[in-house]
């Protein structure tokens, strides 16, 4: 049973990473695939086999040789030179992207809570700094209740799903877009969620002893992405185009069980965006420590200060800039994996 829940939590931990603004949200999901109608299925399956396959190996190359942060990772797939410049550029990938979920919390309490952007932002920065005095304990802590109320809630949403005119819309829709542009943006999706999902999948990685853990969390955690983001799709697809309209389209998609669940599934999306804002502050922190030499306590605040001011952008706006233009450079990043994929540990 302790071995159970210890492949859980690793597949949780796994899952709430990956589930982050944009997913939870469902804004990301609409961009990258519902908008291509029925062969997002598609996309989406071969999404879940890379999710599966490579962040296993992270996990495990990690492992193998002591990784601290996700930079000794990359020196190691990559050679000294190349994996620093390769490290560099995700550092900088990273605090963009978490920056926006700064910025999808805001939206979310400004859209749904009826509370301003900027308290929802001082909100989530205090949540984090408190959560974050506990490092990997409290990522794993909170993501092993945050991510089966997700799937509890996006499930209650597919029930729901099911008695609408629209619900066969996720295999009937079709796209105007061409279909090499179709499979590139879910390959770009895969390759931004596991360039960035490294900030946590090394250190976690390391600290889990067992690899019978470290393999079958990779799995579980795999497959239940790609779950949540058929489950999703699904959803989304009934309610195309009117749905494309909201910032928080999920948020909208809970309406008909009621202004209760609806409230509590806000709340499980902030939970999302938190579980990811804290997983990626603390592979940065790393990161900068190793670097620089200098404690948390004043890493993590430069961090949050800096995110905050970022953050002003706002959710829809640096979602549709800074995603896509970083789904290329984790694109390269994903290539040399995979070439080098004899270099990580079996």
């Amino acid at each position: 049973m302790r071995k159970i829940s210890q492949i859980l939590q690793v597949a949780f931990t796994y899952m709430g990473t990956i589930v982050g603004a944009g997913f939870a949200s469902g804004k990301e999901i609409l961009l990258f695939f519902t908008r291509y109608g029925w062969m997002a299925t598609a996309t989406i399956a071969a999404a879940t086999v890379l999710f599966v396959w490579l962040g296993t190996k992270l996990m495990n190359a990690a492992h193998e040789i002591g990784a601290t942060s996700y930079e000794d990772l990359n020196k190691e797939l990559f050679g000294e030179r190349m994996g620093k410049w390769i490290s560099l550029v995700t550092l900088v990938v990273l605090f963009g992207v978490t920056s926006v979920m700064l910025a999808g919390a805001g939206s979310l309490f400004a859209e749904h809570l009826g509370i301003p952007y900027q308290i929802g932002l001082f909100i989530t920065l205090l949540l984090t700094y408190l959560l974050l005095q506990r490092g990997m304990n409290a990522i794993l802590a909170v993501n092993s209740i945050v991510v089966p109320v997700m799937l509890l809630f996006t499930f209650a949403i597919v029930w729901t799903t099911f008695r609408l005119p629209g619900a066969g819309n996720w295999l009937e829709l079709t796209s105007p877009y061409p279909w090499h542009r179709v499979w590139f943006d879910s390959i770009l999706y895969t390759a931004y969620n596991l360039a960035l999902a490294q900030a946590v999948l090394v250190p976690l990685g390391r600290t889990v002893e067992d690899r019978k853990i470290r393999l079958w969390g990779g799995v579980l955690g795999g497959i239940g992405i790609g779950v949540l983001l058929l489950a999703c799709h699904y959803a989304l697809s009934a309610r195309m185009p009117g749905i494309t309209g909201y910032e928080i389209p999920m948020g909208h998609l809970i309406g008909p069980l009621g202004r209760t669940v609806q409230g509590l599934y806000i709340l499980v999306i902030f939970g999302e965006i938190l579980t990811t804002f804290l997983s990626n502050v603390y592979g940065i922190a790393l990161q900068l420590q190793e670097r620089t030499g200098l404690h948390n306590r004043l890493v993590i605040p430069a961090i949050l200060a800096g995110c905050y001011l970022v953050s002003q952008a706002g959710f829809g706006q640096l979602l549709e800039v800074l995603y896509p233009s970083i789904g290329l450079v984790s694109l390269i990043w994903l290539v040399m994996v995979m070439w080098r994929r004899g270099s990580l540990p079996r």
